[in-house]
This record gives C-alpha cells, structure tokens and sequence, in this order.
C-alpha cells in the first residue's frame, strides 16, 4: 500500500520531535582529563581476586603495566582515552589453533581483552571484556580501583623496634593454619616435625586442585624468618600480609630474575645470587616495614629495604595499608618449611 505524502510527511515530523525530546532528555556528554588515570591503582576484581594498574605519560606516548589475578606484572599492548572519559587497556594472548603431525603450531591467532575504565571520584571503575576462545560470545568481570599514594621513604633500619617473637608453626600440627579456600584439598602435614607441602596428582584422574595456606592471626609490619627447603624443579611462595610474594623456587645458578628464589616476585630482582641446591635447607629472613622489604637468603643481603609498588600475583588483599595473614603457596609444587617465627615491628 502507497502512503500520500502528506502523511509520510506527518510521520517524519512525528520521527523528529521524538528524537528531539530524546536528545533532550540525554545526560550531557561526559569529559575526563587523561591525567586523572595517571598513576598506581590497586584493584578489587569481581570474585575477590586483586590486580594492579599502573598508568603513565611516556614522552610521546601513554603506556600502562597491568596484573591481572595472577602471574607477573607485564606491559599492556595498548591503552587509550576513548569517548574522552573511558580509558581502554588491552592485552593480547596467543592461541594455537592448529599442529600438524609433529605437534607444530600451522594456525595461531591472538586474541585480545580489555579493560573500559572510568573514573568515579576518586575511584576507577570498569570491566574486562574477555572473548571466549571458542569466538561465541564475550564474558565480563567487573572491577573497582583505589589510587596509591607513593611509598613513604625508605624506614631506617637501624632503628626499627621489635616485639616478641610469635612462633607460628609448633612443629605438630596445624595449628594457627587454615586453607584460603576450605573447597580446596589441603596438601600441608606435618611429616617428622616439618611442615611439607606435598600436592599430588593422579595420573589419568580428575585434576585435584590443592589450597594455600594461611595463618589465621593477621599482621602490619614485621620480620621473619624460616627455613625452607625445594625439591628440584618444585615451586611455592611466601605471602607477606596476603600481598606481597617472596618467590621460592628451585632457582640453583640461574641467571638473576624478579622470579628467582628471594625475590619479590616479578617486582623487585634480587642484586645478588644466594640459592643453595635443591633439596638443601635455605634460611630466609624478611623484613616488611613501611611498605619497603628487605630479603637475606642463606645470610647474602639480597634485596636491601626497596619499595614495593603493590600487590604481586595471587595476592588476596589489596589494600596496601591492611593488616593480613602470612600464606604459604600449596598449588604449585612440593616443599617443606620450618622454624616459622615472626616478629612484629612496634610504631
């Protein structure tokens, strides 16, 4: 059916008031200066996982470092102010597609997910926007974010204050400790006086995932000190506060890294090597004060009172002034503990 064109002209009038109260009715558009998302944010991630964010001016450019969960802190592949109020951080992961006979990639194809981020106040807030592998459909996860201040300067060491010492594993049983995650199995026992870390799999089973160990008091800022002992090619980590991990690995003559033994790990690379063999008992002794850590292995000065800019991979805290538990990695791999004592820094 034919419409005259008086009444189409009706409705195109009609069409245009409409879209005219709409306009109308719309919030005004928003603006937000670029330098208002420079510097360090930590982030509370939907599910109660923590990050980081770090955001900075290059000289011509904007660069960003992003820890998501877990892992390392590692470059963005790119970030950029977007509808001049949503800030867009991408990353890039490599998926194979395809082998051929002899197990050799023939098709990869990167896959991308990033971060819309505004500001509210003084807090970021946004999501993560992760297509699925399979390319049917995107999930999301929300996150919020709290600016860092810089660290104070460097405490002086001389003059730190102490308490008593808090003797945090008895050598019997777990007492004082209890799982992060009570779904978890709980691969920590206490085999001849020694708290041993043991998280076996089943060959052809179902993939037993093992928790990590806290304890149940919580602390500021301290000392401390054990022994601790790494099979060959084993892998665990020692949480300060629930934040900060002290890397422990079988990391015997290797090339120095922000992932070897001692190190606060992918943060702050220890200056010097000290790690024994495998399967040897190594001393740690760590002091957390004023968010700068020092680390002596096996009596070497390793890390000497450096800041440290947030929360490492697998941190359950994110607030950097909070008080929280010491945790001991039980995902990863077998190793053993002992002579765990703690002694908090009076202020």
């Amino acid at each position: 059916m034919k419409t005259s064109l008086p009444i189409l002209a009706m409705v195109l009038v009609s069409l245009s008031i409409t879209s005219c109260n709409v306009e109308s009715k719309t919030e005004p558009v928003k603006h937000t200066d670029i330098s208002e998302f420079f510097g360090q944010w930590t982030i509370d991630i939907q599910g109660g996982s923590v990050g980081w964010l770090e955001v900075r001016q290059e000289k011509n450019y904007l660069d960003a470092d992003l820890l998501w969960v877990g892992g390392s802190v590692l470059p963005v592949s790119n970030v950029f102010l977007a509808k001049d109020h949503i800030l867009m951080v991408s990353r890039n992961n490599n998926v194979v597609r395809s082998v051929d006979g002899n197990n050799n990639p023939v098709r990869t194809q990167t896959i991308t997910n990033w971060l819309e981020i505004t500001k509210e106040g003084d807090k970021i807030k946004g999501y993560l926007l992760n297509p699925r592998i399979n390319g049917k459909g995107v999930d999301s996860i929300s996150m919020v974010g709290t600016k860092l201040p810089a660290p104070p300067p460097a405490p002086d060491m001389n003059n730190l204050k102490f308490g008593a010492p808090i003797t945090l594993f008895n050598g019997k049983d777990l007492t004082g400790w209890k799982l992060i995650n009570e779904k978890n199995k709980n691969g920590f026992s206490v085999v001849n006086g020694v708290l041993t870390n043991n998280p076996v799999q089943v060959e052809g089973a179902e993939h037993i995932r093992y928790g990590n160990l806290r304890t149940e008091q919580v602390f500021e800022d301290f000392n401390l000190k054990l022994e601790v002992n790494v099979p060959e090619g084993s892998n665990s980590g020692i949480y300060l506060r629930g934040m900060y991990e002290i890397q422990v690995l079988d990391s015997y003559k290797k090339e120095l890294d922000s992932h070897n033994m001692g190190a606060v790990y992918s943060r702050i690379k220890p200056v010097v090597s000290a790690e024994k063999p495998a399967g040897t008992w190594q001393s740690v002794d760590i002091t957390l004060c004023d968010r700068h850590i020092t680390v002596i292995l096996n009596g070497v000065k390793i890390i000497d009172n450096q800041p440290v800019y947030g929360p490492t991979g697998g941190a359950i805290i994110s607030d950097v002034f909070s008080a929280g538990p010491i945790y001991l990695q039980g995902d990863h791999g077998t190793v053993q503990y002992r002579n765990i004592v703690l002694t908090p820094i009076v202020k």
